[in-house]
Protein backbone atom coordinates (compact mmCIF):
# COMPACT_ATOMS: atom_id res chain seq x y z
CA UNK A 1 0.00 0.00 0.00
CA UNK A 2 1.19 3.52 -0.78
CA UNK A 3 0.74 6.58 1.48
CA UNK A 4 -1.71 7.98 -1.07
CA UNK A 5 -3.96 4.91 -0.92
CA UNK A 6 -3.71 4.82 2.89
CA UNK A 7 -4.82 8.46 3.01
CA UNK A 8 -7.95 7.64 1.01
CA UNK A 9 -9.20 5.72 4.06
CA UNK A 10 -9.15 8.81 6.28
CA UNK A 11 -12.83 9.73 5.81
CA UNK A 12 -13.67 6.36 7.38
CA UNK A 13 -11.35 7.00 10.33
CA UNK A 14 -12.88 10.40 10.94
CA UNK A 15 -16.24 8.75 11.59
CA UNK A 16 -14.67 7.26 14.71
CA UNK A 17 -14.00 8.92 18.07
CA UNK A 18 -10.59 10.64 17.77
CA UNK A 19 -8.64 8.42 20.18
CA UNK A 20 -10.13 5.29 18.63
CA UNK A 21 -9.11 6.54 15.18
CA UNK A 22 -5.60 7.23 16.46
CA UNK A 23 -5.31 3.74 17.97
CA UNK A 24 -6.45 2.23 14.67
CA UNK A 25 -3.85 4.26 12.76
CA UNK A 26 -1.16 2.96 15.13
CA UNK A 27 -2.39 -0.58 14.52
CA UNK A 28 -2.15 -0.04 10.76
CA UNK A 29 1.38 1.38 11.05
CA UNK A 30 2.56 -1.63 13.07
CA UNK A 31 1.34 -3.89 10.28
CA UNK A 32 2.85 -1.90 7.45
CA UNK A 33 -0.53 -0.81 6.11
CA UNK A 34 0.31 2.90 5.83
CA UNK A 35 2.74 2.26 2.98
CA UNK A 36 6.12 3.82 2.37
CA UNK A 37 7.55 6.75 0.47
CA UNK A 38 10.18 5.73 -2.05
CA UNK A 39 13.13 7.54 -3.58
CA UNK A 40 15.71 9.99 -2.32
CA UNK A 41 14.84 13.45 -1.10
CA UNK A 42 15.67 16.39 -3.34
CA UNK A 43 19.06 17.84 -2.24
CA UNK A 44 17.45 21.30 -1.96
CA UNK A 45 15.56 19.99 1.10
CA UNK A 46 18.64 18.94 3.08
CA UNK A 47 19.16 20.79 6.38
CA UNK A 48 22.13 20.84 8.75
CA UNK A 49 21.03 21.76 12.28
CA UNK A 50 22.59 21.33 15.75
CA UNK A 51 25.22 19.00 14.32
CA UNK A 52 22.76 16.72 12.52
CA UNK A 53 21.92 16.31 8.84
CA UNK A 54 18.22 16.09 7.97
CA UNK A 55 17.36 14.80 4.49
CA UNK A 56 14.32 17.09 4.53
CA UNK A 57 12.90 19.62 7.01
CA UNK A 58 9.49 17.98 7.54
CA UNK A 59 9.14 16.21 10.88
CA UNK A 60 6.41 14.60 12.95
CA UNK A 61 5.80 16.41 16.23
CA UNK A 62 5.65 14.71 19.60
CA UNK A 63 2.23 13.49 20.67
CA UNK A 64 1.48 11.02 17.90
CA UNK A 65 3.83 8.19 18.93
CA UNK A 66 3.98 8.77 22.67
CA UNK A 67 5.64 5.44 23.48
CA UNK A 68 8.01 5.20 20.47
CA UNK A 69 6.03 2.16 19.34
CA UNK A 70 5.94 2.80 15.56
CA UNK A 71 9.15 4.71 14.85
CA UNK A 72 10.32 2.64 11.87
CA UNK A 73 6.94 2.67 10.05
CA UNK A 74 6.66 6.44 10.56
CA UNK A 75 10.14 6.98 9.15
CA UNK A 76 9.20 4.95 6.08
CA UNK A 77 6.56 7.57 5.27
CA UNK A 78 9.33 10.02 4.34
CA UNK A 79 9.68 12.28 7.36
CA UNK A 80 13.05 13.99 7.78
CA UNK A 81 12.72 13.46 11.52
CA UNK A 82 10.31 11.87 13.98
CA UNK A 83 9.91 13.14 17.55
CA UNK A 84 8.46 10.58 19.95
CA UNK A 85 6.92 11.11 23.39
CA UNK A 86 6.09 12.90 25.55
CA UNK A 87 7.48 10.32 27.98
CA UNK A 88 7.34 10.74 31.75
CA UNK A 89 9.39 8.88 34.38
CA UNK A 90 6.46 6.73 35.48
CA UNK A 91 3.51 5.40 33.47
CA UNK A 92 0.58 7.80 33.44
CA UNK A 93 -3.03 7.25 32.36
CA UNK A 94 -3.68 10.90 31.61
CA UNK A 95 -6.96 12.70 32.04
CA UNK A 96 -10.40 11.09 31.91
CA UNK A 97 -12.06 10.46 28.55
CA UNK A 98 -13.32 11.98 26.34
CA UNK A 99 -10.24 14.16 26.09
CA UNK A 100 -9.72 14.74 22.36
CA UNK A 101 -12.16 16.73 20.23
CA UNK A 102 -12.04 17.05 16.47
CA UNK A 103 -13.21 20.46 15.18
CA UNK A 104 -13.95 19.31 11.65
CA UNK A 105 -14.94 22.54 9.86
CA UNK A 106 -11.95 24.33 11.34
CA UNK A 107 -9.31 21.64 10.65
CA UNK A 108 -8.45 21.76 14.34
CA UNK A 109 -8.23 19.59 17.44
CA UNK A 110 -8.58 20.29 21.15
CA UNK A 111 -6.87 17.82 23.47
CA UNK A 112 -6.51 17.52 27.21
CA UNK A 113 -4.70 14.19 27.17
CA UNK A 114 -2.38 14.88 30.10
CA UNK A 115 0.85 13.12 29.06
CA UNK A 116 -0.73 9.65 28.83
CA UNK A 117 2.14 7.22 28.20
CA UNK A 118 3.63 3.92 29.31
CA UNK A 119 6.53 5.41 31.23
CA UNK A 120 10.28 5.52 30.77
CA UNK A 121 11.10 1.81 31.00
CA UNK A 122 8.69 0.79 28.21
CA UNK A 123 9.76 3.79 26.13
CA UNK A 124 13.44 2.83 26.38
CA UNK A 125 12.68 -0.74 25.35
CA UNK A 126 10.83 0.47 22.27
CA UNK A 127 13.63 2.88 21.32
CA UNK A 128 16.24 0.14 21.69
CA UNK A 129 14.31 -2.08 19.27
CA UNK A 130 14.00 0.49 16.45
CA UNK A 131 16.99 -0.80 14.47
CA UNK A 132 18.54 1.08 11.54
CA UNK A 133 16.95 4.52 11.18
CA UNK A 134 15.93 6.25 7.96
CA UNK A 135 15.51 9.64 9.61
CA UNK A 136 16.57 11.70 12.62
CA UNK A 137 14.98 10.52 15.88
CA UNK A 138 13.99 12.81 18.74
CA UNK A 139 12.61 12.22 22.23
CA UNK A 140 10.23 14.60 24.00
CA UNK A 141 10.40 14.39 27.79
CA UNK A 142 8.04 15.65 30.50
CA UNK A 143 7.15 15.22 34.15
CA UNK A 144 4.43 13.27 35.89
CA UNK A 145 1.37 15.07 37.19
CA UNK A 146 2.05 13.88 40.74
CA UNK A 147 5.28 13.51 42.69
CA UNK A 148 7.43 15.39 40.18
CA UNK A 149 10.78 16.99 40.85
CA UNK A 150 11.51 18.82 37.57
CA UNK A 151 15.26 19.31 38.06
CA UNK A 152 15.72 15.66 38.97
CA UNK A 153 13.23 14.22 36.49
CA UNK A 154 14.37 16.05 33.35
CA UNK A 155 17.99 15.24 34.16
CA UNK A 156 17.25 11.54 34.66
CA UNK A 157 15.03 11.33 31.59
CA UNK A 158 17.71 12.83 29.36
CA UNK A 159 20.39 10.58 30.84
CA UNK A 160 18.18 7.56 30.11
CA UNK A 161 17.03 8.33 26.57
CA UNK A 162 19.98 10.39 25.34
CA UNK A 163 22.05 7.41 24.12
CA UNK A 164 19.09 6.10 22.12
CA UNK A 165 18.11 9.22 20.13
CA UNK A 166 19.63 12.04 18.10
CA UNK A 167 18.19 14.90 20.17
CA UNK A 168 15.94 15.48 23.20
CA UNK A 169 13.22 18.10 23.67
CA UNK A 170 12.33 19.38 27.14
CA UNK A 171 8.57 19.92 27.24
CA UNK A 172 7.67 22.73 29.64
CA UNK A 173 4.67 23.98 27.69
CA UNK A 174 1.82 21.47 27.59
CA UNK A 175 -1.31 23.11 29.00
CA UNK A 176 -2.65 19.79 30.30
CA UNK A 177 -0.29 19.17 33.23
CA UNK A 178 -1.01 21.54 36.13
CA UNK A 179 1.90 23.89 36.78
CA UNK A 180 3.99 22.72 33.85
CA UNK A 181 3.92 26.03 32.01
CA UNK A 182 5.23 27.75 35.13
CA UNK A 183 8.53 26.00 34.37
CA UNK A 184 9.01 28.45 31.48
CA UNK A 185 9.77 31.21 34.00
CA UNK A 186 13.36 32.42 34.01
CA UNK A 187 14.28 31.02 37.43
CA UNK A 188 12.62 27.61 37.01
CA UNK A 189 13.91 27.06 33.49
CA UNK A 190 17.43 28.08 34.51
CA UNK A 191 17.40 25.53 37.33
CA UNK A 192 16.19 22.76 35.03
CA UNK A 193 18.73 23.49 32.31
CA UNK A 194 21.59 23.64 34.79
CA UNK A 195 20.55 20.25 36.15
CA UNK A 196 20.40 18.87 32.61
CA UNK A 197 23.87 20.26 31.88
CA UNK A 198 25.28 17.76 34.36
CA UNK A 199 24.29 14.84 32.13
CA UNK A 200 27.47 13.54 30.45
CA UNK A 201 27.57 12.93 26.70
CA UNK A 202 24.07 14.34 26.27
CA UNK A 203 22.69 14.82 22.74
CA UNK A 204 21.53 18.22 21.46
CA UNK A 205 18.87 19.61 23.79
CA UNK A 206 15.86 21.67 22.69
CA UNK A 207 13.11 23.39 24.66
CA UNK A 208 9.47 23.43 23.54
CA UNK A 209 7.59 26.60 24.46
CA UNK A 210 3.95 27.68 24.48
CA UNK A 211 2.63 30.01 21.76
CA UNK A 212 0.88 31.97 24.50
CA UNK A 213 4.04 33.43 26.06
CA UNK A 214 4.07 37.18 26.54
CA UNK A 215 6.71 38.95 24.49
CA UNK A 216 8.97 39.69 27.44
CA UNK A 217 8.71 36.07 28.59
CA UNK A 218 9.70 34.80 25.16
CA UNK A 219 12.77 37.04 25.25
CA UNK A 220 13.64 35.72 28.71
CA UNK A 221 13.29 32.08 27.64
CA UNK A 222 15.56 32.67 24.65
CA UNK A 223 18.25 34.34 26.76
CA UNK A 224 18.13 31.53 29.34
CA UNK A 225 18.41 28.88 26.61
CA UNK A 226 21.36 30.64 24.97
CA UNK A 227 23.13 31.22 28.27
CA UNK A 228 22.68 27.60 29.39
CA UNK A 229 23.89 26.06 26.13
CA UNK A 230 20.61 24.86 24.64
CA UNK A 231 20.75 24.20 20.89
CA UNK A 232 17.21 24.95 19.79
CA UNK A 233 13.64 26.00 20.46
CA UNK A 234 10.40 24.45 19.26
CA UNK A 235 7.71 27.11 18.72
CA UNK A 236 5.23 26.14 19.91
CA UNK A 237 2.89 23.83 21.73
CA UNK A 238 -0.92 23.92 21.69
CA UNK A 239 -2.67 27.13 22.72
CA UNK A 240 -5.14 27.90 25.48
CA UNK A 241 -6.43 30.84 23.45
CA UNK A 242 -9.45 30.53 21.18
CA UNK A 243 -8.89 32.54 17.97
CA UNK A 244 -11.86 34.31 16.44
CA UNK A 245 -13.68 32.70 13.54
CA UNK A 246 -13.80 29.10 14.78
CA UNK A 247 -17.11 27.55 13.75
CA UNK A 248 -17.31 24.37 15.82
CA UNK A 249 -19.29 24.45 19.06
CA UNK A 250 -16.60 22.19 20.53
CA UNK A 251 -14.44 25.29 20.87
CA UNK A 252 -15.82 25.54 24.41
CA UNK A 253 -14.04 22.34 25.45
CA UNK A 254 -11.06 22.58 27.80
CA UNK A 255 -7.57 21.77 26.55
CA UNK A 256 -4.95 22.87 24.09
CA UNK A 257 -5.99 23.90 20.59
CA UNK A 258 -3.97 22.78 17.57
CA UNK A 259 -4.46 22.86 13.82
CA UNK A 260 -5.19 25.56 11.27
CA UNK A 261 -6.46 28.24 13.71
CA UNK A 262 -3.13 28.08 15.55
CA UNK A 263 -1.08 28.92 12.45
CA UNK A 264 -1.14 32.76 12.67
CA UNK A 265 -0.35 32.85 16.40
CA UNK A 266 2.43 30.27 16.31
CA UNK A 267 4.00 31.73 13.16
CA UNK A 268 4.03 35.25 14.58
CA UNK A 269 5.73 33.98 17.73
CA UNK A 270 8.20 31.99 15.65
CA UNK A 271 9.18 35.11 13.72
CA UNK A 272 9.68 37.02 16.95
CA UNK A 273 11.78 34.22 18.37
CA UNK A 274 13.95 34.32 15.24
CA UNK A 275 14.52 38.06 15.59
CA UNK A 276 15.26 37.83 19.31
CA UNK A 277 17.54 34.77 18.99
CA UNK A 278 19.68 36.41 16.29
CA UNK A 279 21.02 33.12 14.98
CA UNK A 280 21.97 31.75 18.40
CA UNK A 281 19.32 29.01 18.42
CA UNK A 282 17.95 26.65 15.80
CA UNK A 283 14.18 27.06 15.58
CA UNK A 284 11.60 24.42 14.75
CA UNK A 285 8.21 25.75 13.65
CA UNK A 286 5.04 23.84 14.49
CA UNK A 287 1.38 24.78 14.60
CA UNK A 288 -1.18 24.62 11.80
CA UNK A 289 1.03 23.17 9.05
CA UNK A 290 -1.05 21.36 6.43
CA UNK A 291 0.88 21.80 3.17
CA UNK A 292 4.08 23.06 1.54
CA UNK A 293 2.82 26.64 1.53
CA UNK A 294 2.44 26.52 5.31
CA UNK A 295 5.85 24.90 5.70
CA UNK A 296 7.55 27.54 3.57
CA UNK A 297 5.83 30.29 5.58
CA UNK A 298 7.29 28.79 8.76
CA UNK A 299 10.73 28.63 7.17
CA UNK A 300 10.56 32.24 6.00
CA UNK A 301 9.42 33.22 9.50
CA UNK A 302 12.58 31.69 10.95
CA UNK A 303 12.28 27.91 11.18
CA UNK A 304 15.09 25.70 9.94
CA UNK A 305 12.82 22.69 10.46
CA UNK A 306 9.03 22.25 10.51
CA UNK A 307 6.81 19.77 12.35
CA UNK A 308 3.32 18.51 11.59
CA UNK A 309 0.81 16.82 13.86
CA UNK A 310 -2.84 17.83 13.46
CA UNK A 311 -2.27 18.29 9.72
CA UNK A 312 -0.95 14.73 9.55
CA UNK A 313 -4.03 13.47 11.38
CA UNK A 314 -6.31 15.22 8.86
CA UNK A 315 -4.32 14.66 5.66
CA UNK A 316 -2.78 11.25 6.30
CA UNK A 317 0.49 9.69 5.07
CA UNK A 318 0.15 11.16 1.57
CA UNK A 319 0.84 14.64 2.92
CA UNK A 320 4.54 13.89 3.51
CA UNK A 321 5.71 13.07 -0.05
CA UNK A 322 3.38 15.76 -1.42
CA UNK A 323 4.76 18.41 0.93
CA UNK A 324 8.34 17.50 0.10
CA UNK A 325 7.73 17.59 -3.64
CA UNK A 326 5.89 20.91 -3.52
CA UNK A 327 8.31 22.48 -1.04
CA UNK A 328 11.29 21.60 -3.21
CA UNK A 329 9.55 23.16 -6.23
CA UNK A 330 8.64 26.30 -4.27
CA UNK A 331 12.20 26.77 -2.99
CA UNK A 332 13.63 26.46 -6.50
CA UNK A 333 11.02 28.80 -7.91
CA UNK A 334 11.96 31.34 -5.27
CA UNK A 335 15.61 31.14 -6.26
CA UNK A 336 16.73 29.31 -3.11
CA UNK A 337 19.41 26.66 -3.46
CA UNK A 338 18.76 25.20 0.00
CA UNK A 339 16.28 25.51 2.84
CA UNK A 340 18.67 27.61 4.90
CA UNK A 341 18.70 30.35 2.25
CA UNK A 342 15.00 31.00 2.92
CA UNK A 343 15.13 30.87 6.74
CA UNK A 344 13.97 34.14 8.30
CA UNK A 345 13.62 36.05 5.03
CA UNK A 346 10.15 37.27 6.08
CA UNK A 347 10.64 37.30 9.86
CA UNK A 348 10.22 41.03 10.26
CA UNK A 349 7.00 41.05 8.27
CA UNK A 350 5.49 38.08 10.08
CA UNK A 351 6.57 39.21 13.55
CA UNK A 352 4.18 42.19 13.38
CA UNK A 353 6.24 44.11 15.90
CA UNK A 354 4.90 47.50 14.90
Amino acid sequence: MTPRIASLLLPLLRRLEPETAHDLSMWALRRGLAGRSGGQDDPVLSVNAFGLTFSNPIGLAAGYDKNAAVVAPLMRLGFGFVETGTVTPRPQAGNSKPRVYRLEPDRAVINRLGFNNGGLDAYKQNLASVGPRRAILGANVGINKDGANPERDYRELIAAVGPLVDYVTINVSSPNTPGLRDLQSEDRLTAILRAVARVPNRPPILVKVAPDLADQDLRAVIEVCVREGIQGLIVGNTTLSRPLGIQSKLIRKDGGLSGAPLFPLSTRMLARAYLYAKGRLVLIGVGGVFDAKDALAKIKAGASLVQVMTGFAYEGPAMVPRMKRELAAALKKGGYQRVQDAVGTEAEKRAELN
